[in-house]
């Protein structure tokens, strides 16, 4: 009996996720001498069965999750929300920092000594969230008074929680959630007049972070920076991690200089997440690198294909809704690798080293691999009984 029997869905999704996974091992436990001989946590062969421990239950996540049937999550959003503004709340309260990074992003749970990064459930939920919402109303008039409680006020809850701590993943949760509002229908106007707010919003609360920076220890500082770095202005120590990123794509050239004989990977902070694309430039060149460029587009043109032959609004919105933050993740991470963007912190999915980021992601592509596969149920039954599609409508 073949594999592919007890995998359902999009196999070419499968085939991409799995393929970029695997490779993760190679860059992950080469940049992971970062820590060890740098930072001086633990071993390289440790960090490796860690991140392959990790892996392994983001298999096992996406594959239960790929098993029920999309609709279940409708409900299953609804439920989330709370709970997951709850997680948000307990984390701005006594969250704390992970590797000398400066913000309150991961949830201490002592009972099993681990750490859990809320804000990436709080995506997950949210936008699941958002496209059940656009589903609901597709056969009505969406006026924008009565889209502020059930919409915008859990949207403004949940972004303005990550907000303090995590400025580049609020602002990707924003943009995301403006995006599957566009192509749920959500009028154009109210979406320009949102986002104006939004932009306010975001200004009112740097300047009350300068007036009172106690409260927001470093963030705002640290943003300035990584701008400033950008555009070139910042000083020798704010564009370290920029300079470091460029050597090591410089380095690597056409063909990279091998597996494992990364330079930089030594002196470039957080080698082994947010600048692992770097670190894979060097290592196997501007081919690899354009090869997991490739992987990603791929994986976009199967998430655009999926989210049309779905048969069902909320599926169509749920496979954007879950796909598009991957990708787009993606870019943002490669682009910060080779000076395209400014520093944002964010990992690239589904080959950085991380635990919650990881299975978020997982999860998310188990939510898109179980539209497709109820989507090919539903396909198939038709195809042998022509009076499904009536009865169902009936």
């Amino acid at each position: 009996m073949r594999l592919s029997q007890y995998l359902q869905g999009d196999k070419s999704i499968w085939g991409v996720v799995v393929l970029l996974s695997m490779f993760s091992f190679l860059p992950v436990y080469s940049a992971s001498s970062n820590l060890v001989y740098v930072v001086g946590t633990g071993s390289v062969f440790g960090h490796l069965l860690k991140h392959v421990a990790i892996v392994c239950v983001g298999w096992v996540i996406m594959y239960a999750v790929h098993l029920l049937p999309f609709r279940y999550f409708s409900g299953l959003a609804k439920i989330g929300m709370p709970i997951v503004v709850i997680l948000l709340v307990i984390t701005a309260m006594q969250g704390k920092t992970i590797d000398g990074a400066n913000a309150s992003r991961w949830l201490n749970i002592p009972i099993i000594g681990m750490s859990f990064q809320t804000s990436a459930l709080a995506t997950v939920v949210l936008l699941a969230y958002v496209a059940d919402y656009f589903a609901s109303k597709k056969e009505s008039e969406i006026r924008f008074v009565q889209s502020i409680l059930p919409l915008w006020l859990p949207v403004l809850i949940v972004v303005g929680l990550i907000l303090p701590a995590n400025l580049s993943t609020a602002l990707l949760l924003l943009l995301m959630v403006v995006v599957v509002a566009f192509l749920g229908g959500y009028p154009f106007k109210y979406l320009i007049s949102l986002l104006g707010l939004a932009i306010l919003f975001l200004v009112l609360f740097v300047l009350l972070a300068k007036a009172y920076p106690d409260a927001f220890p470093n963030r705002v500082d640290t943003w300035i920076s990584r701008v400033e770095s950008f555009t070139g202005e910042g000083t020798a120590t704010t564009n370290y991690q920029i300079e470091r990123a460029k050597a090591a794509v410089a380095v690597g050239g056409v063909m990279g200089i091998g597996a494992g004989k990364s330079m930089m990977k030594n002196v470039l902070p957080q080698s082994s997440s947010d600048f692992i694309y770097a670190i894979i430039a060097e290592e196997y060149g501007m081919i690899g690198a354009l090869f997991l460029l490739f992987l990603f587009l791929l994986f976009m043109f199967r998430i655009l294909i999926n989210a049309n032959k779905s048969q069902s609004f909320f599926g169509q919105l749920l496979v954007l809704a879950m796909g598009l933050p991957i990708v787009t993740q993606a870019f943002i991470n490669m682009g910060v690798a080779v000076a395209l963007l400014p520093v944002t912190g964010q990992p690239l999915p589904l080959i950085s080293s991380g635990g919650t980021s990881l299975w978020m992601t997982f999860l998310a592509v188990g939510i898109i691999l179980s539209v497709s596969a109820n989507r090919a149920v539903t396909t198939s039954e038709q195809m042998s009984n022509p009076l499904a599609a009536f009865n169902d409508e009936t």
